[in-house]
């Protein structure tokens, strides 16, 4: 279990992750059984390849603009904006400009 982010801790999304050129940066802020929330700086030209997830991902971007793909569909998604890629559906971060996002994963059972 990761708790970076300490209760009633005030801190600004954006500026808590920093890019590296060429590179892709990721801060967990916490990891627990529940879920987790995870900071990422993707810098320009990098993405991340095709994968699934057990669970629904949401991201949320906090800086700039980044382009994701979920099944065959392509998303745009900007600053204060945010996308729910649902379960066991491929999706990747499609290579393009810069951008931060808060990725947000709520781990549980289908009922």
């Amino acid at each position: 279990m990761t708790q970076v982010w300490k209760t009633e801790e005030v801190i600004n999304f954006a500026d808590s992750v920093s890019f590296a050129e060429g590179s892709i940066v990721s801060k967990t802020l916490t990891d627990k059984p529940a879920g987790s929330l995870t900071l990422f700086a993707i810098a320009k030209g990098q993405g991340i390849s095709e994968h699934k997830s057990p669970f629904d991902a949401t991201v949320q971007v906090i800086d700039g603009e980044g382009e994701f793909q979920v099944g065959s569909n392509k998303h745009t998604v900007r600053t204060g904006e945010g996308l729910i890629m649902p379960a066991n559906v491929p999706h990747a971060v499609l290579p393009g400009s810069a951008f931060k996002m808060l990725l947000i994963m709520i781990r549980s059972k289908n009922e």
